[in-house]
């Protein structure tokens, strides 16, 4: 059985040097479920997989030393030009690394960071047709019947339990579990350890194939003004009444 995690790297500025990542609380919960469900069931291989430049590699790593026992880098230099990375489009380059590792169980953060948009799970799960289930705060897994079963806490005290068949993408809320500390004998293996990086060609995706969809979103311009009656109260009552019946409001 195989379960792939994606992790996103989640950005921290350090004064005046170049963008430092780091592995998002909300994914340190999804890779503390793929742990637990391997160490409940056994014969789970857990693959991370995550969308980022040659300075997200400590992301990856630091996602082997929590559990990964392999970990994939999808980054290609026409993606460079991108400021923003929206759900279609990580969804979009998710999804061939999902067809390549064909998992059981695809684990994401349900939020990236606290800038994230919370939807590219959901976006993942669409394009593959899977089913799925969103900020989920306890899994347990039937291999034999093919099902997992979930508590999801998504709308304060409301709660769904759901069966979902697999394949699945879960997102693993923060309720989940609590993620374990990496040990220093994992974190210094991960120092030595190769990581994949897939490009755009090996995914078998063209630059056209990977267009950004997010789209600018603003208020519209409007001309406010306030009218304000004044005089005896019948007086205004009248003058409002005016104004209503030249709008075509009948009072």
């Amino acid at each position: 059985m195989q379960i792939l995690v994606t992790v996103a790297p989640v950005s921290r500025a350090d004064g005046d040097s170049d963008t430092e990542y780091r592995l998002g609380a909300w994914d340190a919960h999804a890779l503390e479920a793929a742990v637990r469900l391997r160490e409940t069931h056994g014969d789970v291989t857990i693959v991370t997989a995550t969308v980022g430049p040659p300075a997200a590699d400590p992301v990856v790593r630091a996602a082997l030393a929590k559990g990964g026992d392999r970990g994939i880098r999808v980054w290609d230099d026409s993606l460079a030009a991108a400021a923003l990375f929206d759900p279609r489009l990580k969804a979009r380059l998710l999804a061939e690394v999902v067809d390549d590792v064909d998992p059981d169980i695809v684990l994401a953060g349900a939020r990236s960071g606290p800038d994230g948009f919370g939807a590219t799970g959901v976006t993942l799960a669409s394009s593959l047709s899977y089913g799925w289930a969103t900020v989920v705060t306890d899994i347990a897994l039937d291999r034999d019947a093919g099902v997992v079963s979930v508590r999801s806490d998504r709308d304060g005290p409301h709660v769904d339990l759901v069966d979902v068949d697999l394949p699945a993408v879960l997102t693993v809320g923060t309720g989940c579990n609590e993620p374990r500390p990496a040990s220093l004998g994992a974190v210094r293996a991960t120092h030595r350890a190769d990581l994949a990086v897939r490009s755009l060609d090996d995914l078998g995706l063209e630059p056209s194939d990977i267009e950004r969809s997010l789209t600018r979103v603003g208020t519209a311009d409007r001309d406010r003004g306030v009218t304000l009656f004044e005089g005896p109260p019948e007086e205004a009552v009248a003058d409002l009444a005016q104004v209503l019946r030249a709008h075509g409001v009948e009072p």
